[in-house]
């Protein structure tokens, strides 16, 4: 019985190594390089799927805005590191800056100057990019009253052709957008309307990281939820319950 299940978990193991090589995403999610604490959210973040979503391939030209803390560019990097390339937009963060210099696996990865409040928007060279990514970023640029100009300089690093990809925390249609974002929550109209003033085309709308949990109207803003935890230990069990924010997944082309 021992034997039969080892080598049925040894198969499986092995299929499994399979998948991954003939899916180079796949093979980049899992990546062994990726913090635990990372990877314990692909739950709410759905990689995967997102990006697949996006239409990414291993071959593309990839501009990641304002990548924070990394938690795309793990994935990202090792994807696009043998045949693509990865322009990380960065607002000169050391921290970023060290994690790059850290592992083998962003050599590659080229950071540019991106800090929209000092119009420092050169994402990538002018129509070099197949996608311009951002994740949860949106809300920020608004509050700065740069969102319109980073949707431009977006639109100028794309090629023809070329996917802006929008995650963002999303504010119910309901509500009354404060043009600042102070919640962290954003209109779907009003993403459309600023990548639309841009120039792009909306190309689809995905619900792969949609949480109906989510009532958008929390005490600290969207930063009451997981992993934020803004109010700490108040109520925490209640928020962990509703999980991660409702965010809205949407493509942009550009003509």
């Amino acid at each position: 019985m021992k034997t039969w299940l080892a080598a049925t978990l040894a198969l499986a193991a092995a299929a499994g190594a399979q998948a991954q090589a003939a899916d180079p995403l796949k093979a980049a999610v899992a990546s062994d390089h990726r913090s635990v604490g990372n990877v314990a959210r692909d739950t709410w973040r759905h990689p995967y799927e997102t990006l697949s979503f996006f239409g990414l391939k291993p071959t593309d030209t990839v501009v990641e805005l304002s990548p924070g803390g990394g938690w795309y560019t793990e994935i990202l990097a090792p994807y696009l590191r043998e045949q693509g390339q990865l322009y990380a937009a960065d607002g000169g963060s050391a921290r970023f800056k060290a994690k790059m210099e850290s592992l083998p696996v962003y050599a590659k990865v080229r950071i540019t100057s991106f800090d929209p409040a000092k119009g420092l928007l050169d994402i990538a060279p002018p129509g070099s990019a197949d996608a311009v990514l951002t994740f949860r970023n949106v809300h920020n640029w608004m509050g700065g009253g740069t969102a319109q100009a980073v949707f431009n300089a977006a639109f100028k690093a794309l090629k023809p052709g070329g996917v802006l990809g929008v995650e963002e925390h999303r504010l119910p249609a309901s509500r009354t957008q404060d043009p600042k974002a102070p919640t962290g929550y954003v209109q779907e109209a009003t993403v459309i309307k600023l990548a639309e003033t841009a120039g792009f085309k909306l190309a689809g709308r995905s619900e792969v990281n949609a949480n109906p949990k989510d009532t958008a109207d929390h005490p600290e803003g969207v930063w009451t939820l997981p992993p934020t935890y803004a109010l700490k230990d108040k109520d925490r069990a209640k928020y962990q319950a509703i999980g991660e924010s409702d965010r809205m997944t949407l493509k942009f082309v550009k003509p």
